[in-house]
């Protein structure tokens, strides 16, 4: 896993999105893969582009949505490095 803080997989539907973050934690012997997730909503204010993790009734279904898909491939993944170990 590199450094950088880039998302390991994104999700979007609409203007709201789920970023999973891959990192290694290295303990005494093994290391292991911690993943967490963002979810954003992106939203524009005059010309800038911002973003905010309050959704409105619209939003919901679809934070909800890129949620599941992001909580899927996070099982697909924590299921792919137990079945190699």
């Amino acid at each position: 896993m590199s450094t950088n803080r880039r998302p390991e997989k994104v999700y979007r539907i609409g203007f709201v999105s789920a970023s999973v973050f891959a990192r290694e934690i290295k303990t005494d012997d093994t290391t292991r893969v911690v993943r967490s997730v963002n979810v954003q909503k992106r939203y524009v204010e005059g010309n800038e582009t911002k973003y905010t993790s309050s959704f409105g009734l619209a939003e919901l279904g679809q934070a909800i949505r890129v949620l599941q898909l992001a909580s899927q491939w996070v099982e697909q993944q924590e299921a792919h490095l137990d079945f190699e170990s």
